[in-house]
């Protein structure tokens, strides 16, 4: 990890790389995306060498991004990794502390306490069910987020039965997908801004029933 740590150091320095002295943290943003759907391929292939290798790039965005920070006098990887146990001790009282939770409900609802409470009196108190969810998350994965939370606020009900299988369902979406590409739409882009509709909304809705 020391060695990491440096060669990133020396990748950034004066006489180091040209590209890597270029980058910041927008330039960077997307590549952090891209490494994980990248890591996720190599898990689902079941393929141990390409996942340690895409781990591996994963963790490179971590500390360069942590180098960057550095050079700013803002944070350090040791910050990061020190935030991180604290976090893991914090939040997992049942293991760590003297709570009772036994089952995955209860250690899920104990989490979103604990979360709750962190962030409370800050600039990053979540003051909606919706606040948390990425903005840049792929739109359908987005949805399934934001119907959940709206489940669980009781904003949203259960949909309607049908008789439509897993296998349908999947042929229904690919076909919605294939028709809007037909139509020169982008099926993505639809569906974000319906979500975006759809989360005003339920954000006026929690408002209302919060008073």
């Amino acid at each position: 990890m020391n060695d990491l740590l440096e060669i990133m150091a020396d990748l950034r320095s004066p006489q180091g790389c040209p590209w890597d002295r270029e980058q910041d943290h927008m330039t960077l943003r997307f590549h952090a995306v891209e490494e994980v759907y990248e890591l996720i391929d190599a898990i689902e292939a079941g393929d141990d060498h390409e996942m340690a290798e895409e781990l591996g790039d994963l963790l490179l965005q971590v500390v360069f991004h942590a180098q960057l920070a550095k050079e700013r006098d803002a944070f350090d990887f040791e910050a990061v990794a020190r935030q991180m146990v604290e976090k893991l001790l914090r939040r997992h009282p049942h293991v760590f502390g003297d709570s009772n939770a036994k089952t995955v409900d209860q250690v899920w609802a104990q989490w979103d306490q604990i979360k709750k409470a962190e962030k409370q009196g800050t600039h990053r108190e979540r003051t909606s069910a919706f606040d948390g969810i990425p903005k840049h998350l792929p739109a359908l994965l987005r949805a399934e987020k934001l119907v959940k939370k709206a489940r669980k606020a009781h904003l949203a009900g259960k949909s309607q039965k049908n008789s439509l299988t897993k296998k349908q369902l999947a042929n229904e979406l690919f076909h919605l997908a294939e028709y809007a590409q037909a139509q020169g739409w982008s099926a993505e882009e639809l569906l974000r801004g319906e979500l975006q509709q759809r989360e005003k909304q339920w954000r006026k809705e929690e408002k209302k029933t919060a008073k």
